[in-house]
């Protein structure tokens, strides 16, 4: 029986830009430390995606201890420092929740407002801001940065090689954008599980992830066609949506390496 593995980490330092791979990450109150803190928004204060700016997904990130740099086609790098966190702040919107955020500057607004080819604005999360997950699936305590709503996402790689399996043109983890993939188990063997172990660290698989239109949108090109959601609609809808890969909660601080044995607490079918 092959060992279920942690076979990669990733992180997204700003909301829907290109993600990091990380040999081991630390986590905190909001998740993987670093991961979604800062979000691209629109003059209103909504978020803006890939979903309909697939162009994001040619920006690139790199973080340090002082903030982040951006760097994208045909266009000069960017330094861009962490606000002071008592600088003011604005209202953004994530979904359906409202929570506050820090103006980062002019100078990274204008960069992007260049790059996407519309009015937006750059900002932070402060540590002390509440972003409070769905308390359908979660508890009080548990909240998160500027994720679609949950401070943690797994996927197995067999679940991806399954998917390959179907599609004329295989894709990467890339489209899915995890934070932790898995090795050694079988396809969409994660839907089973509800708890698990790594390290020290327990996480609570809470709820399957629904996939959008960002899984098409190629992470190289920026460029959105119809796959792979029209093939995983036809196996892995469920009512009116589409499920690929299970979102995780966690209830301390602590540390994950890639390589470390999962461990498998306890499945759905045992509850």
């Amino acid at each position: 029986m092959n060992q279920i593995k942690l076979s990669a980490i990733h992180i997204y330092p700003v909301k829907s830009l290109s993600g990091l791979d990380l040999t081991q990450a630390k986590l905190d109150g909001f998740g993987l430390v670093d991961d979604r803190r800062w979000m691209v928004v629109d003059p209103e204060g909504h978020f803006l995606s890939q979903r309909s700016l697939p162009r994001m997904a040619l920006i690139q990130v790199s973080v340090d201890d002082f903030g982040i740099s951006l760097s994208a086609p045909e266009i000069s790098p960017l330094r861009v420092s962490r606000p002071n966190p008592r600088d003011p702040r604005v209202e953004v919107e994530v979904w359906r929740d409202r929570c506050e955020a820090t103006p980062v500057g002019q100078d990274a607004d204008a960069w992007l407002s260049q790059f996407l080819g519309v009015e937006c604005q750059l900002v932070h999360m402060a540590d002390d801001v509440r972003r409070q997950v769905d308390q359908r699936y979660a508890n009080p305590q548990h909240h998160t940065s500027f994720a679609d709503g949950f401070p943690l996402l797994l996927i197995s790689e067999a679940s991806l090689d399954d998917l390959n399996s179907r599609l004329s043109e295989p894709v990467t983890m890339k489209r899915f954008r995890p934070n932790l993939v898995v090795s050694g188990c079988s396809p969409y063997a994660e839907d089973q599980w509800s708890m698990i172990k790594i390290g020290s660290m327990v996480l609570q698989l809470v709820k399957p992830c629904s996939r959008c239109a960002i899984t098409t949108v190629d992470p190289l090109t920026g460029t959105k066609g119809r796959e792979p959601l029209v093939t995983l609609a036809r196996y892995r809808r469920r009512g009116n949506q589409v499920y690929f890969g299970q979102n995780l909660l966690h209830d301390q601080p602590g540390e994950l390496r890639v390589g470390m044995p999962v461990e498998i607490v306890e499945s759905r079918d045992e509850q």
